[in-house]
């Protein structure tokens, strides 16, 4: 595949849609951790845990080696288990209902927005005498109307847990996404806005959830007095590394920094994309602050049958699209577990979406060229309409 050269004069390859900035501090950081006497459960963990609380504003923060062992955590924490039910929204990874899956729970899915996050008019329908919890995500950094949420689980007696994973640093209504909901989860991959490599955290102001996650990261073991230990309950080796955490620390410094220059990005193709025919870009707007992980793009209907097309031209152009998501039930595994369903809004969101280029690794010309060339070639394939 032949690339072009980036707008930065770059020639080495693709405009990642999201993608890390390491720079010399991280990695004095990690090589600190790495001369030092403790690789692993050593003090790194337990100060990025306290910055990670005091920077979202909640009293807790617990950390784990993948977001995806921290929803593990977070479900089993609180108590989930065989034949409850837990709403969610099929458009997100499939970390988010695979862990309710892993402790016999079923995931039941709400239907979406047009703009990826779950729809709320459609949760209270779904509530039956089997529901456990709620499970919102975060699509793409832009919260969900998170109080609407509360109201309902408040009313039904749920629990609401929070997959923040797209989300560190978004904010709803002047408050950090991740202070609202009983557990919140965050993610820590590379191409999240702070990174420690792999890794994510739980967060939550209840001290009973915290020590039960404690435990079950570290095998549910507690360590008494000298060499004498006890195994609480079952527990899994999901701890994270010390040098990670020592990237994380690091990472956490330029995090708000990070987020603003993939503000400044968005808001760049906000006013190039405005009131365009053939697409939307999804809007963020008061009370809402996101974090930009993603930047989505809706297409027309008459594109719809386009998207792979446009999506392989922009890769040759050298500019690293991505979709997001493939509604959850829609996979073989869930198919065959579950059978066959459909999301009217869910699956035309599927359809439509594009996520560009949108992260701290860019330049304002790299976003020019990303424009340019995305609106030219919508206009070359909006031409040739759908043949069924």
């Amino acid at each position: 595949m032949a690339y072009k050269r980036r707008a930065d004069g770059d020639d080495s390859g693709m405009i990642s849609y999201s993608q890390q900035m390491i720079d010399e501090a991280d990695i004095e950081a990690v090589v600190k951790v790495l001369r030092s006497s403790h690789l692993t459960q050593g003090k790194e963990v337990e100060a990025f845990e306290r910055e990670i609380a005091s920077y979202v504003g909640i009293k807790h923060a617990i950390t784990f080696n993948s977001a995806t062992s921290a929803l593990h955590g977070a479900y089993h924490s609180a108590g989930i288990s065989q034949n409850d039910e837990i709403i969610t929204t099929p458009i997100t990874f499939v970390a988010t209902s695979n862990m309710m899956i892993e402790l016999d729970a079923k995931p039941i899915f709400c239907d979406v927005k047009l703009d990826g996050n779950i729809d709320e008019r459609f949760i209270e329908r779904l509530i039956t005498s089997k529901t456990k919890a709620i499970v919102p995500v975060d699509f793409g950094g832009k919260s969900v109307e998170i109080d609407t949420i509360l109201e309902i689980a408040k009313k039904h007696n749920l629990l609401v847990i929070d997959d923040a994973c797209h989300a560190f640093g978004g904010e709803y209504k002047s408050k950090k996404v991740g202070s609202f909901a009983d557990m919140s989860i965050f993610s820590f991959h590379a191409i999240k806005p702070f990174t420690t490599g792999e890794g994510g955290c739980v967060v939550t102001n209840s001290d009973e959830y915290a020590a039960k996650l404690r435990l079950f990261r570290s095998h549910g073991i507690v360590k008494k007095q000298f060499y004498n230990s006890d195994m609480l309950q079952m527990g899994h080796n999901y701890r994270l590394s010390d040098f990670a955490a020592a990237l994380g620390r690091s990472q956490l410094k330029k995090v708000d920094d990070f987020i603003a220059h993939r503000e400044k990005i968005a808001l760049y193709y906000d006013e190039r994309f405005h009131n365009h025919k053939l697409f939307a870009p999804v809007k963020i707007e008061a009370p809402i602050k996101s974090s930009r992980h993603l930047y989505p793009l809706v297409l027309s209907p008459s594109l719809h049958c386009q998207k792979e097309d446009i999506f392989k031209a922009l890769h040759v152009k050298g500019i690293g699209v991505q979709v997001h998501y493939k509604p959850l039930y829609k996979n073989s595994f869930y198919e065959k577990l579950y059978g066959r369903q459909s999301l009217h809004v869910s699956e035309d969101f599927y359809k439509s979406e594009l996520s560009l280029p949108c992260h701290q690794g860019m330049s304002l010309k790299d976003a020019q060229y990303i424009a340019d060339t995305f609106l030219e070639l919508l206009e070359h394939y909006s031409h040739r309409g759908c043949s069924f």
